[in-house]
């Protein structure tokens, strides 16, 4: 029996040196910084569309002069004796807006029969063709294709650049100093991004127009400060989300606390207004025409 207690206790002892030899050395780790919450706001790059078609290209032009020349040279006669009475006012009116047409298509040089004819009676088909527009009041004038606001280079009109996209720009006061961009604002709890962005276009911009935001995910991003681990006290990160807004109809009376101005401008015009690193985070979101 001593030999068998003396055995037990001398694996005790060896099974506790065993340990002692596996049991590994704690390390104190050092508790790391951890980075501060970002800051998120919502911005809402708001659009007027086009109200002009714009300006065709020379190539564009000579394009559907060539199509319209084939068209007249191949489209069947207008049958003029079944809707017209011979020798009605309607008639002649048809028959020199048809030689207006045929000159547009095939050139100045171009002559038809019907310029054969002796200027008394040339004379008289013009005379009774501007009767018959008196009589039926065409002397509507189109509007011209350059606005009075383009004239008078007024930012604040919608009207301006008719045949360019234009968007919403504000200025407000950051730092005591001036900037420009887009309508944008916090986030509250609880609230969707899309939701944020139609909330915060209306606090700085009123609500005296009927805008639509076009989509609940962003169009862009853009990161005003990232985030800087190396120093002692990191500031956080600031993002912000862009969304797509069209404006129907109406304008802004911008908030006067926060906003000193606003202007309707095109993709080169903001280039010249806003921040260098802002103009990045932006260009690609806005149309270049």
């Amino acid at each position: 029996m001593l030999s068998r207690s003396a055995l037990g206790s001398c694996r005790r002892q060896h099974n506790a040196v065993l340990c002692r030899s596996l049991a590994t050395e704690v390390e104190v780790v050092s508790r790391t910084k951890r980075p501060p919450h970002a800051v998120i706001t919502t911005a809402v790059v708001l659009n007027r569309s086009p109200i002009l078609t714009r300006t065709p290209s020379l190539f564009e032009r000579a394009y559907y002069s060539y199509q319209a020349r084939i068209r007249r040279a191949l489209h069947s006669p207008f049958p003029v004796d079944f809707y017209f009475k011979q020798g009605s006012l309607l008639e002649t009116k048809f028959n020199l807006e048809e030689k207006k047409r045929e000159r547009r298509a095939f050139g100045a040089r171009f002559k038809t029969e019907e310029e054969y004819v002796s200027q008394e009676k040339a004379a008289a088909d013009k005379a009774a063709a501007d009767q018959l527009a008196l009589q039926e009041a065409e002397d509507d004038k189109l509007m011209p294709r350059v606005h009075e606001a383009d004239i008078n280079r007024d930012y604040k009109s919608l009207d301006r650049k008719g045949r360019r996209n234009i968007y919403l720009l504000l200025q407000t006061k950051v730092d005591g100093q001036e900037i420009w961009r887009f309508p944008q604002g916090g986030v509250e709890k609880g609230e969707l991004l899309h939701q944020a962005a139609q909330r915060d276009l209306y606090a700085e911009c009123g609500d005296k127009m009927d805008t639509w935001i076009v989509s609940r995910n962003p169009v862009g991003v853009y990161k005003e400060s990232p985030l800087d681990m190396s120093l002692p006290e990191p500031k956080a990160e600031k993002i912000t989300f862009f969304f797509k807004g069209h404006i129907l109809a109406g304008q802004i009376h911008p908030n006067p606390t926060n906003i000193s101005d606003f202007a309707w401008l095109t993709k080169q015009e903001i280039e010249t207004r806003v921040e260098k690193d802002y103009w990045e985070g932006v260009k690609d979101i806005l149309s270049d025409y």
